[in-house]
Parts: C-alpha cells; structure tokens; sequence
C-alpha cells in the first residue's frame, strides 16, 4: 500500500512542527514549505522534506507541490501579527491573500483538499455573542483579520468551483510546546518567557481582554479530522478566558509572584473572545481535550526547557 503524501507550510512554526510530527506518525510522507522567517528547522523531525520557500513566490510554490503531488495540503503559513499588519498592510495582504490563492492553485492540480488556518478572534469582532458561531458575519479590526477573511472566501469559492473539500479552520487562541515568546503573538509563551527570566510582564488591555485558549494538541487533531471535510469550522474551547487570568495560572506553576505592568489595548486588538464549537464537534466529531490549567503547566515546563537548552540565563537579558 502507497503512502500519502502532505504538504504543509509553515511547518517549521509552532503549530506547523506539531501537525508535521503528527502525520509522520501516521505513516504520511510530508514536505514542509518554509522561509524561516519565523519557523525553525529545528523544530522538524529528521523524516519531514523541508523546502525553504515563500508562499507569496508562485512559482516556488508550483515547483514544490508539483514535485510532491500531494494528497492533502494543509496551508498554515501566513503572517499572524496584528501590529504588524496594521504598520504594513500590504505585506499582510500579500501573504495572507495571494499566497493562499498561489497554494490553492498548486493543490487544485494535484486534486488535493486543503486545510486553511484562519482565525477566529480576530474577525468577529467586538459585538459579536459569545461564544461566537461560525454564522456570525465578521467584522476585522485590523488588516490581518481582514486578510485572513479575504483567504477563506478563496478558499470556500475554490472548494464550491472544483468540488474538493476545502476547509477553513478559524482558531481560538493557541498554545503549547515550541511557542515563540518574541513578538506580540502568544500570550503564553510571552508571559513564560518574563516570568522565568525574572522581568515583569506587560499586560495589555490592563488585564481585562478575553480569549478563547486552546491547545496546540487538540488543533492538530481538529486539523486533521477537517482534511477532506468541506466547510467552515471554529477550533476553540468554548471557555473565555481573562489575560490577567492566564497571567495567574502561570504565576501558580512558576512559584512566582511578578506584578504586571498594565497597558492599553494596542491598535487592532480585540476586547473579548470566544468561539462556539458546536458544529465542529458535529460534523468532525471534534472537541477540546486539554484543559487550560493542565495546558498551561504542561506549556511552562516545555517552554522553560526550552529556553535552558537555548542557553538563555534566568534574570537575564
């Protein structure tokens, strides 16, 4: 029997080495599609193809998937910082928005249905009800939400043109293992990161903004079961949670007592989030696994392994 092949991109980022490491374990052969800019080599089993290349370049793309004729693609890639997207919106728009068409013209070749990472958070917007359906009409704050909605209508217009079943699956607030604690993005591994080496976090929105957090473990499984599955589904827990929250769970597993500095929302930013999941557990007979006070100790001890092996020094810069 012939194994299938996978190509996943951005699958040297934290979400990406962990659903690459999952269908290697299924027996799929899977190539990563990659620039690095942010994902790391490292992250990747030995057994996974990497091909270093930018969504945004087409015929990269082509080169890559026509090489690999996949059976399945799942498109994590994309630029994932709302600051970002709201200092340089054309960036964002290239690579949230072309680069996905660009993947979606390279599967339709091959025949092979595509999971798109969206987000959910960041395009229902601030009066939405909560939990929030997947009917909701998006209303974006910022160029990232707004681009990453321009990808699923390709997406959903694609997979309604040629009859594959292509997916969209808008995430809740992701953590876990491999989470970076540079940037805006990943709450979890930021606050990690600060109370681990000793510096008091910044916490934004003085503590008040909600999300709905899940971990990278039931992601991957809820990416897994849409591949094949036509249509629109959020990933999340149902639960909202508070940032400053967040922040005490983890106080709670470090042994530390680090008060925060209070800030503003930054520009683009929701207020509060949380994602209904009921047609998810429906139609993949998926749900939420990891609670978040066990995610949360289970995060902080991998993430702080992490930062040891790096060699980064506790208290220090």
């Amino acid at each position: 029997m012939s194994r299938t092949t996978a190509v996943v991109t951005g699958g040297a980022g934290f979400i990406g080495s962990h659903l690459t490491e999952a269908l290697l374990a299924e027996g799929t052969e899977v190539v990563v599609v990659d620039d690095l800019s942010s994902g790391r080599q490292a992250n990747l089993p030995a057994q996974a193809s990497l091909e270093v290349a930018d969504i945004v370049d087409r015929g990269a793309v082509d080169r890559v998937m026509d090489a690999a004729a996949p059976t399945r693609v799942f498109h994590i890639a994309a630029q994932a910082s709302v600051t970002a997207s709201v200092a340089d919106p054309g960036r964002d728009c290239e690579v949230n928005v072309r680069g996905t068409l660009n993947v979606l013209e390279a599967a339709h070749r091959h025949g092979a249905p595509v999971v798109f990472t969206s987000t959910g958070g960041a395009l229902y917007g601030n009066d939405a009800p909560l939990p929030t359906p997947e009917e909701r009409f998006p209303v974006p704050l910022a160029p990232y939400g707004a681009s990453k909605w321009a990808g699923e209508a390709y997406v959903l217009t694609w997979s309604r043109a040629s009859g594959l079943p292509h997916a969209v699956c808008r995430l809740g607030n992701v953590y876990g293992a491999r989470q970076s604690p540079h940037g805006e993005a990943g709450v979890v591994a930021i606050f990690s990161h600060c109370l681990w080496s000793g510096r008091a976090p910044t916490v934004y929105g003085h503590g008040r903004p909600t999300r709905d957090y899940v971990h990278v473990s039931d992601v991957v499984d809820a990416l897994r079961r849409a591949s094949g599955t036509a249509g629109l589904f959020n990933v999340g827990t149902g639960v909202e949670t508070d940032v400053m929250g967040v922040l005490d769970g983890l106080q709670r597993v470090a042994g530390t007592s680090l008060e925060p500095d209070l800030a503003p929302l930054r520009a683009g930013e929701l207020e509060r989030s949380c994602l209904d999941t009921a047609h998810s557990a429906e139609v993949l007979d998926w749900r939420a696994q990891v609670e978040l006070a066990g995610g949360l100790e289970a995060t902080y001890r991998a993430l702080t392994q992490a930062f040891q092996a790096e060699g980064t020094t506790p208290g220090g810069a």
